[in-house]
């Protein structure tokens, strides 16, 4: 499949059609700002994706700076493999060998991580475009409401799949993708929303849900952004200090696949507890072939958990600091151990420990570990995931 990387102005709409073997349908991507009364606090957010493109905030003398990484373009999203403040879907994380049984019937994923499929397969919802709901810029706490309809049997066979970028009128991007339904997928229909909203005085929550229409369904949404509090492109974040307040974890195989047990913290690098810096024992925790941190925190051992506070990061430099409020099981912890070399926004090269990821979630692989909360939504049933940045300088 190829395809073609083009650098546009950031402001400018991109015009994209979606055509099956039946019809075609123009839907717009654009880039939405939300922003508070004072000025200094904001964020951008495009429907390619339902992605969180920047959020700036300032830092303890009042210096603004954006603290998410990401691209200058909704065509190097369009291009881009990090998942950078992408909403990932229908099912984040990885599902062992790209399979699972419901209610007595084998369905089957596409595979997109060695033997494992990944955040949702080839084409999940950080990789679809959303239809804008609702956008209130306007008024003391702004939001931007997201929909997408996903289909039953929602999968993309590579041999089936085709992806192509046209320039025309000379500022505009067509992306024509050929979607066939499948037996293999997802089961059932899904529709999905999520809004963005900004709070006083420097509040960004996060609210998703999805509700199953006709069969029972894994869902397990999340939002992807990489954390840097000195801002994007700034260096690495093993100075940051950390806190999440867990007291167990789900081990993994070489996959990154959990091995089914929950296990405590205590006596390992994965104990953060206590405020910790990002780097102090960073070196010590690995994950499927790298060194840093990336897994499963158990937030809530037995289901969906109450409104609960998650995580604390502080960057000691420059002052800012979030804490992180969530309803979900678990959480993932992501140190960038992967980036290398990537070209961000404003010519900023991210680098591995460029930032940092919690991802509050469903725990990985849920639907094939019965003792883990369950992530199954029955035919009429709501997902609820609500998530709570609380930032202070």
């Amino acid at each position: 499949m190829a395809r073609a990387a083009l650098v546009l102005p950031a402001a400018l709409l991109l015009c994209l059609a979606l055509a099956d073997r039946a019809d075609a349908a123009r839907k717009m991507v654009g880039v939405y700002e939300l922003k508070n009364k004072k000025g200094d606090f904001s964020i951008k957010v495009t429907n390619w994706g339902a992605t969180l493109m920047s959020v700036i905030v300032p830092d303890s003398k009042g210096n603004l700076a954006d603290v998410v990484l990401g691209y200058d373009t909704i065509a190097e999203y369009v291009n881009g493999s990090s998942y950078f403040g992408a909403l990932v879907g229908r099912v984040a994380n990885r599902v062992a060998k790209g399979r699972f049984v419901l209610d007595g019937k084998a369905y089957r994923l596409y595979i997109n991580d060695g033997k494992n499929a990944l955040h949702g397969g080839h084409r999940g919802f950080s990789k679809v475009i959303w239809t804008v709901k609702e956008y209130v810029p306007d008024c003391d706490s702004p939001y931007i409401t997201f929909y997408y309809h996903s289909f039953d049997g929602e999968q993309v066979s590579a041999d089936d799949d085709e992806l192509t970028l046209h320039l025309f009128e000379s500022h505009r991007i067509v992306l024509h993708m050929l979607t066939l339904k499948s037996s293999a997928g997802f089961p059932g229909d899904l529709d999905v929303y999520v809004t963005y909203q900004l709070y006083s005085p420097y509040d960004l929550s996060l609210h998703m849900n999805a509700t199953a229409l006709n069969k029972a369904t894994p869902v397990n949404l999340v939002n992807h952004a990489y954390w840097n509090l000195g801002g994007h492109g700034s260096g690495d974040v093993l100075g940051h200090l950390i806190q999440v307040l867990a007291s167990q974890y789900t081990p993994v195989d070489q996959s990154m696949i959990p091995t089914g047990k929950v296990a405590g913290v205590a006596g390992t690098p994965y104990d953060l507890r206590r405020l910790t810096p990002v780097g102090a024992r960073i070196n010590l925790a690995s994950g499927g072939g790298a060194v840093g941190y990336d897994l499963n925190y158990a937030v809530a051992v037995h289901g969906q958990g109450e409104f609960t506070q998650v995580a604390f990061v502080r960057d000691p430099a420059s002052g800012r600091a979030f804490e992180l409020w969530a309803n979900q099981p678990g959480v993932q912890l992501y140190t960038s151990n992967w980036l290398k070399d990537e070209k961000g926004k404003g010519g900023k090269v991210y680098q591995k420990y460029g930032a940092l990821c919690l991802e509050t979630q469903a725990f990985p692989d849920a639907v094939n570990h019965p003792n883990f909360p369950s992530e199954i939504v029955r035919p009429g049933g709501v997902y609820r995931h609500d998530m709570l940045f609380k930032f202070s300088s």
